[in-house]
């Protein structure tokens, strides 16, 4: 499985990503956890990375494409990947193909999460994040079993920085302005996918699945 996932944020790629790289043993690729992590690491312009994320702002595309790069050149990719969070325009969607086309890992199909604005709203302000795997829950739809452990590793949940309203609502604005004119792209590469977004977790991660067994 090679593949890019889209969806507004809360759409649910992040939680599909995981499911669907532990079905596939391919790695899961953020952009989120990659920015993260470089911020942690000192990475440069890691300031301006962690202002644009705490205003729920897009990073500047030399940043993003940088990171993924470095990713994606890992030996762990060679048989697939899911690339979650990226390309979020036009500009990084034909970077990230002249970098599949060296790398000799070009997508195979894209999938876009379609979800309305007010679930939207409902489960990123309900969000909860592990601070060690990065398995994801919600007050409302995804509870853990231990209140504010998770059930994977039993690590700490947190309430991420750009998970309030106003944030939320400013990163939905810039997704329909920036990430939907990449239906049209990969509508002309013939990669486009999309698929409701609500439902049942594993019945999402089954219908990709069988949309890849057809890929």
């Amino acid at each position: 499985m090679k593949t890019v996932l889209l969806g507004a944020p809360g759409s649910g790629k992040g939680t599909q990503s995981i499911i669907l790289s532990r079905r596939y043993n391919v790695p899961q690729i953020s952009t989120g956890d990659l920015l993260r992590k470089a911020i942690k690491s000192g990475y440069e312009l890691n300031e301006k990375a962690k202002t644009a994320i705490d205003a729920g702002a897009f990073v500047s595309d030399d940043i993003v494409i940088g990171l993924i790069h470095k990713r994606l050149s890992n030996d762990d990719t060679k048989n697939g990947y899911i690339i979650d969070g990226f390309p979020r325009n036009i500009i990084q969607a034909k970077s990230l193909d002249l970098m599949l086309e060296k790398l000799n890992k070009n997508l195979e199909g894209v999938i876009l999460f379609d979800i309305d604005y007010k679930e939207l709203i409902q489960r990123l302000t309900g969000r909860r994040t592990c601070n060690n795997c990065g398995a994801i829950y919600n007050i409302h739809s995804s509870i853990p079993l231990i209140k504010d452990n998770c059930n994977h590793c039993n690590g700490k949940l947190f309430i991420r920085t750009d998970d309030n309203e106003e944030t939320i609502s400013n990163r939905i604005k810039i997704y329909e302005k920036q990430t939907i004119p990449l239906i049209n792209y990969y509508n002309e590469q013939n990669k486009f996918h999309s698929i409701p977004g609500t439902g049942d977790i594993d019945e999402i991660a089954s219908t990709v699945s069988a949309l890849f067994d057809r890929i």
